[in-house]
């Protein structure tokens, strides 16, 4: 049974059970697997266009309101502070500690490569056609051109595109006009902020779409590979797994415990996400109610809406393990013994190439190919070998994604000096259960 925060008329607060029957991780759990059932037991069935729909229909219902969530908690939290030199201080903050951890999770990568060698004796024989799309976007993608496109050619179409970065920097630029605006820009601001809890209301509403959203997805993944598509490469996905949670455990729990907070504790408060993304095999599932959650957590609004959708483009721990772990496993299976030079090499191409990674169709195979271009482009065809389990790895990319901008979201607040400690106690230890609408329109 779970806790369910009540609100009574003076706004207390008070426990009372909820069957287990309706709790959301419980029934997304449930889904998860009664479609990887179905998808091996009846693949048929799983590949149909209508189980297919069920998942990504509920991707859509969520990728709806992510423009919308990020513009209003971006706006409200910097025209809500005092000080506008703040949220230039928050940015470099952020930035800091993303590039100090995304070179954690890269120098894990190939640790663990070079250590248990996964693509060692691969047998296996790539197919260049197979990857040649990706190979020709990433030569096309340029660094001037991801700064450019930072900026929409509209306001509109940034909304209408759903492109987070340029949601962000319209957000930013129009809080500050309202900070300048000061009392004239009062009206606006309780709009905005109005409107940022009634989204939280809608995203309330979709979630109980959830368990089919996850059920759809799963299914037709399975239905669609096959058990058997794990089949010769099981090592290289075991690997990367057992990388993935050492990074969690290990690095992000002595971040954690740094700050003051236990990362198994953090990973239970948001398990409805987590599932969600398992599911899904997307963070972005799971970004609008991983920012509520935060802010409900005890960190500051600006800090939550400046952090959060920053760290989608630039704090992609799980991309990076992946592209430092399958650049070792592709030149092993193509026997090239990569020199430590090559290797440094492919630390630092990683870091620039991981960024802005977010919002580009395929992007764990655009930024793979950019790679591998660069450290050495005889490299590039061998990404055929991973390419037909690099669905049942995006799973963990999208975990370790959405648990690290958490974490940091986290820290930066507390670097700030902007946590509410006796919030995070007690979102940590579920005394409050924000599943509820009541709750998620109430959030403060």
């Amino acid at each position: 049974m779970t806790s369910v925060a009540v609100r009574d008329g003076i706004g207390d607060t008070r426990s009372r059970k909820k069957p287990w029957y309706k709790v959301l991780y419980i029934q997304v759990l449930i889904a998860i697997v009664l479609g990887a059932l179905i998808g091996w037991l009846l693949p048929d069935l799983a590949k149909n266009d209508w189980v297919k729909a069920l998942g990504d229909g509920f991707i859509k219902l969520i990728k709806m309101v992510i423009a919308p969530i990020i513009f209003c908690t971006v706006v409200s939290g910097i025209a809500h502070i005092q000080d506008a030199k703040k949220v230039g201080r928050v940015g470099v903050k952020a930035l800091v500690y993303f590039e100090i951890v995304s070179t954690f999770a890269l120098v894990i990568g190939l640790l663990v490569g070079n250590l248990v060698k996964p693509g060692a004796g691969f047998a296996g024989t790539p197919d260049p056609a197979a990857v040649a799309g990706y190979a020709k976007q990433a030569a096309e993608q340029k660094p001037v051109d991801f700064i450019l496109h930072i900026i929409p050619d509209s306001v509109v179409g940034a909304f209408a595109q759903g492109d987070i970065l340029q949601v962000l920097l319209f957000a930013i630029l129009f809080g500050f006009a309202l900070l300048v605006l000061g009392e004239r820009g009062a009206t606006i601001r309780r709009l905005i902020d109005d409107a940022g809890h009634a989204m939280f209301g809608v995203i309330a509403i979709v979630m109980k779409a959830a368990p089919l959203g996850a059920f759809g997805a799963m299914a037709y993944t399975i239905g669609r590979f096959g058990p058997q598509a794990l089949g010769n490469l099981i090592g290289l996905i075991a690997t990367f797994y057992a990388t993935a949670a050492l990074f969690v455990f290990v690095v992000l729990g002595a971040i954690a415990r740094m700050a003051g907070f236990s990362i198994f504790k953090f990973l239970g408060y948001i398990r409805d996400e987590l599932l969600i993304v398992l599911g899904t095999s997307s963070s972005e599932s799971a970004l609008p109610q991983l920012m509520e959650k935060l802010e409900r957590l005890g960190c500051s609004r600006s800090v939550v809406g400046l952090v959060v959708p920053t760290g989608y483009s630039f704090n992609l721990d799980g991309t990076n393990i992946y592209m430092t772990l399958a650049t070792l496993f592709i030149a092993q299976a193509l026997h090239f013994d990569l020199t430590f030079g090559q290797q440094l090499t492919i630390l630092l191409v990683a870091l620039l190439t991981s960024k802005g990674a977010s919002g580009v169709t395929g992007a764990g195979f655009v930024t793979l190919a950019a790679t591998l271009a660069v450290v050495n482009p005889a490299l590039v065809p061998g990404m055929a070998v991973i390419l037909g389990i690099d669905k049942f790895m995006s799973e963990v990319r999208a975990l370790t994604n959405i648990i690290g901008n958490g974490v940091a979201t986290i820290v930066v607040a507390w670097w700030e000096g902007e946590l509410d400690r006796d919030k995070l106690e007690a979102g940590l230890n579920r005394r409050i259960d924000p599943s509820d609408i009541e709750t998620a329109v109430t959030t403060d």
